[in-house]
């Protein structure tokens, strides 16, 4: 690498939990960074599931590297067995963090593709001597550019979630359905947003932390004066089996465990049916303009008036296109990985720590990192990417035995157990469920849904 190249900054896509602890590891090794974040506030994804409440602790999701940043700031440590809200999250540690790294964080700035300067993919001749060259769009569409000595993805995958369909494409009048359809978990604290479930029939596919949070609030929402009549289906592409309500009291995340347990006493209390075996094919609507869901063998759902898919996430690949990326076949994270972090094996608590071995590519000096480097599996949790960033930013300084040494232990158990075969439930766990690590949890059902942030 040349000299001129080795004063370039360090590119980290996002400025969610993983790219800023990214930013302030680098800092703290003596590098420059450059956040490029393409909302207009730190946590732009984190602060779109404001409402609801992580199943990990406040002492769970600070990052080390971030605190000490933050320490002379006067910034004051919320509670470390207290469960932040995702606006909590946003408002209380990840916008002070961004503003301490001040002009390092751009926003409005969406990536639109990375690659080596005066190289394509295709190029080999004098390849890893060259910068990155990384293009980002603004707020109004106009695109610049900004060179790197390395560039670090931490941009989630939040913006691609997976589709109804069994086969992971959308079902047959998915998309035509749209406005009957979401892929998020609603905020029935908001008025507008209550008013389109309450009393309604509402379809939840998926078999994750964010099912079990939907059908929790749900609940909730069929026991309130202005509820009577919610009701919701619970589609399951699996049978039901003693793994599919997750760790329960058993689990080393209290409240991880409480999640599965919630769903399961919505199932039981009748606020919930389940249908298990269901593999969606097609989105039809009956004569009075509700959806009718359509198996793959056959099947026709009674109509409901909502579908809420929480059937995963995928990461967005395409601005990646000119890089050469060593991905796993099946589930789009780094092929040394993939093997760590398949959901058929492993649960948040099983995957071994990780860092910059597993995390490399053919292309040197690129990191997927944080839920992205997961690719589809579900088993992330915010320690998980902090103790990745840390081995990354030790890696680039130079410092390869820290990079190399595992700073981790996380807890065990937990509804992202593996999901077993194919077509055989009483081996089912937790495939369906999207980022189920990651994924926020619910209260227990007859309270409240969480409060969105700053409370």
């Amino acid at each position: 690498m040349s000299e001129n190249t080795t004063d370039l900054p360090i590119v980290v896509i996002g400025a969610g939990p993983a790219g800023l602890a990214a930013a302030a590891h680098l800092l703290d090794r003596g590098l420059t960074p450059l956040v490029l974040e393409a909302g207009p506030h730190a946590g732009a994804a984190v602060r779109e599931w404001s409402h609801v409440r992580l199943f990990s602790r406040w002492g769970e999701v600070v990052d080390p590297a971030a605190e000490k940043l933050l320490a002379p700031t006067g910034w004051v440590k919320p509670a470390e067995d207290t469960y932040p809200s995702g606006g909590d999250w946003a408002e209380q540690y990840l916008q002070p963090l961004a503003d301490v790294l001040g002009g390092q964080v751009r926003y409005d700035a969406r990536v639109t593709g990375v690659s080596r300067t005066g190289r394509d993919r295709i190029v080999d001749a004098d390849r890893e001597a060259q910068p990155f060259v990384v293009h980002y769009a603004g707020a109004d569409g106009h695109e610049q550019r900004v060179l790197a000595r390395a560039v670090i993805d931490a941009s989630g995958t939040w913006s691609t979630p997976s589709p109804a369909g069994g086969s992971g494409l959308a079902a047959l009048g998915e998309r035509q359905a749209a406005d009957g359809v979401t892929y998020r978990v609603p905020d029935l604290k908001d008025p507008a947003v209550r008013a389109r479930y309450a009393g309604k029939r509402t379809a939840v596919i998926g078999s994750g932390a964010s099912a079990f949070t939907a059908l929790a609030y749900l609940a909730d929402l069929a026991q309130a004066d202005d509820g009577t009549g919610t009701h919701a289906t619970w589609i399951l592409r699996r049978g039901i089996s003693g793994s599919t309500y997750g760790g329960g009291e058993a689990d080393q995340l209290p409240a991880r465990g409480a999640l599965g347990l919630a769903a399961k006493a919505a199932v039981d209390g009748g606020y919930a049916d389940a249908v298990t075996g269901f593999r969606t094919d097609a989105v039809e609507r009956d004569g009075d303009g509700r959806l009718v869901l359509v198996g793959e063998d056959g099947r026709r759902l009674d109509p409901v008036d909502e579908v809420i898919v929480l059937t995963g996430f995928r990461p967005d690949l395409s601005f990646l296109d000119e890089l050469r990326l060593g991905l796993d076949e099946r589930l789009q994270a780094p092929v040394a990985l993939a093997p760590l972090i398949d959901p058929n094996q492993h649960s948040c608590g099983t995957v071994y720590p990780h860092g910059v071995n597993e995390l490399s590519h053919p292309e040197k000096d690129v990191y997927l990192v944080g839920m992205k480097s997961y690719g589809r599996a579900p088993t992330f949790l915010a320690m998980t990417g902090y103790e990745q960033v840390r081995s990354v930013a030790a890696h680039l300084a130079g410092d390869h035995e820290a990079a190399e040494r595992v700073e981790l232990t996380l807890p065990e158990t937990g509804v992202c157990g593996g999901a077993g075969l194919f077509d055989e439930p009483e081996a089912a766990g937790q495939n369906d469920g999207g980022g189920c690590c990651a994924t926020p949890a619910a209260l227990t059902i007859g309270t409240a849904p969480a409060a969105s942030g700053g409370c």
